[in-house]
């Protein structure tokens, strides 16, 4: 419990005001003064903001058993979740969607994503995709990549953020990789395609993307299943891309339309 409050940044006084009990009671709590009862336990977990997963440990290390079931991806008590993110899928075409596991691994993605995995070397693509991965290395997506440090690091500093507020190991080896096949970067360094300073708008960094049809200029939106109470479905988020102007659009328009064979007739 004094780990994950400290990872968080939160004083005692502050933990025991959000979970409903006293600082003393917490004090007793962390040093094994006192043994909490489950209830307790869940409320300073939430109040934490811990992960399912994270939740369940801190149950089992207090001797309860855990409180979140954790379903295979094709059981059939998530199926009708898994369904729903299928049609969710579906329904943003033209534009790529993809679901994913928390350390990058693809679960579901729509036709659209073609344009992400346009081009990229065999083994990137061979089950298990990670798109983390595929998408900052230099045999996948990195090298169609215009803006690539500052796109790039934008997602290194995202993982890195959670890795230090739920660390996961697993989490830390793939941003460390991910790191390496990055451009070292300078501030007021000239951007990737000499055109001017590096591009940096701070938590908004557009992905501009080569194709063989012309650049893709496109924002990304993330959407994560907090309400979730399985911890398997608390762990995907869908990650949506949107054409950030009107000529990324209509490229993207035009290649579904080509892919599915609605396109105008000559």
């Amino acid at each position: 419990m004094r780990r994950r409050r400290s990872l968080r940044r939160i004083s005692q006084l502050e933990l025991a005001t959000l979970a409903g009990t006293t600082q003393r009671h917490l004090s007793f709590i962390e040093s094994g003064r006192s043994t909490p009862g489950r209830e307790m336990v869940v409320r300073l977990a939430e109040s934490l903001g811990l992960t399912l997963r994270e939740r369940n440990s801190l149950l089992l290390s207090a001797s309860y058993a855990p409180l979140y079931a954790e379903s295979a991806r094709d059981a059939e008590t998530i199926g009708p979740a898994m369904e729903a993110l299928r049609s969710i899928l579906t329904g943003h075409l033209p534009y790529p969607a993809v679901v994913a596991g928390p350390r990058g691994e693809l679960v579901l993605a729509n036709a659209a994503f073609d344009v992400v995995a346009e081009g990229a070397a065999a083994h990137l693509l061979a089950p298990p995709v990670n798109v983390l991965r595929l998408a900052l290395h230099p045999e996948g997506m990195g090298p169609r990549v215009v803006n690539l440090a500052a796109w790039g690091r934008h997602i290194t500093e995202s993982l890195r953020a959670r890795a230090s507020e739920h660390p996961d190991p697993g989490l830390e080896a793939l941003v460390e990789e991910l790191d390496g096949y990055l451009p070292a970067t300078a501030p007021g360094a000239a951007s990737a395609d000499g055109s001017g300073p590096a591009e940096h708008l701070g938590f908004a960094v557009p992905l501009r993307l080569r194709t063989a049809e012309g650049e893709l200029r496109l924002l990304t939106t993330l959407t994560s299943f907090s309400t979730a109470v399985d911890v398997t479905l608390a762990e995907l988020h869908l990650e949506a891309f949107l054409p950030a102007d009107a000529a990324s659009a209509d490229l993207l328009r035009r290649r579904e339309e080509a892919r599915s064979g609605t396109g105008p007739r000559r």
